[in-house]
């Protein structure tokens, strides 16, 4: 009996990609969790302390910013998009953000499954861009009332050297419109970005026909980062750091504004720094606020990433992503 030989340049076998992909998110949650290893024991070091009926209503939080998350992406399409699938996908797409860059990994997973879905790629971009839109809208929405609240809160003198406000607002200005002066004068760029505004335009005025999308959308872009800052305060009350709650959220959504430019995966050291920072800004003491740092972004990114790569890895492998 001869056999037949393969074609060159060929594997003898199917390369079993999609169970390969499955790994793929387990593998960088163990090198995450190698490479911090000495946060994690620290945090959960502090967790032993602490209050524990906070600390679920903390987890609590944290699990219904999913939901939230889940209802502003529906939201922002006109579609029908399963529910169930959704809500693990918006686990899975947390994961995704906690290890590459803010922002790529959540999106590539939700664009992925709006894709599966059968929402047009044109439409799927644009639901994406009017979903961060609205979440940055409502972020600043709730920053600027608290402000408004609370003005006294926020010391601001203490952090920053004399004189140095103005021209950090200067050149953050200067940024933006550096940025905005880009597209219009390379007409490449140009005609790309306004064929797609012109479609995301379309597309968002579409969405705010409908009463039911237009809640979902803002609804939970107000809900997602009220229930972020809920859960820092109540890890807060857990560890009885002495600052009022209301403060503590003010000092969470000051510092996740802040930290919103900073490309690291998930904001992995930028964010515990800016929230220590506002935490001492609003009159905690820098141990307390710390301790309360690191034991939130315990409860918030590690200890879900387990669950979300699984759920990650689930989802790819039955081609829901």
């Amino acid at each position: 009996m001869t056999t037949v030989p393969h074609p060159r340049g060929r594997l003898p076998r199917r390369v079993p990609v999609r169970q390969v992909l499955c790994l793929v998110p387990l593998v960088l949650v163990a090198v995450a969790a190698v490479r911090h290893r000495s946060v994690l024991a620290e945090g959960f070091g502090h967790l032993r302390t602490a209050s524990w009926p906070w600390l679920l209503a903390a987890a609590a939080a944290t699990c219904l910013t999913w939901v939230a998350a889940a209802l502003t992406r529906q939201g922002a399409v006109l579609q029908p998009l399963p529910k169930g699938r959704l809500l693990a996908t918006q686990l899975a797409a947390a994961t995704a953000n906690h290890l590459l860059p803010s922002g790529l990994g959540a999106g590539a997973v939700n664009l992925r499954f709006m894709t599966v879905c059968g929402v047009p790629p044109a439409r799927s971009s644009a639901a994406l861009v009017l979903y961060l839109l609205a979440e940055s809208v409502g972020r600043l929405g709730l920053l600027a009332a608290l402000l408004v609240a609370f003005p006294d809160a926020l010391r601001l003198g203490t952090l920053l050297p004399d004189g140095s406000a103005l021209p950090l607002l200067l050149g953050a200005v200067g940024l933006l419109l550096v940025a905005g002066a880009v597209p219009v004068f390379v007409r490449p760029l140009r005609t790309r970005v306004y064929a797609f505004a012109r479609d995301a335009l379309g597309e968002a005025r579409s969405v705010h026909t409908r009463p039911a999308r237009a809640l979902a959308l803002w609804g939970g872009s107000l809900a997602f980062p009220a229930l972020q800052a809920a859960g820092l305060a109540a890890v807060g009350q857990a560890l009885r750091l002495p600052v009022p709650p209301g403060h503590m959220v003010l000092a969470y959504l000051a510092a996740t504004v802040a930290v919103a430019l900073v490309p690291t995966p998930g904001g992995v050291g930028s964010v515990e720094a800016a929230l220590i920072v506002a935490l001492v800004a609003v009159g905690g003491p820098a141990a307390v606020a710390t301790a309360v740092v690191l034991a939130y972004r315990l409860i918030t990114v590690w200890l879900p990433l387990l669950p979300g790569a699984l759920t990650l890895g689930a989802l790819v492998r039955l081609k829901v992503i």
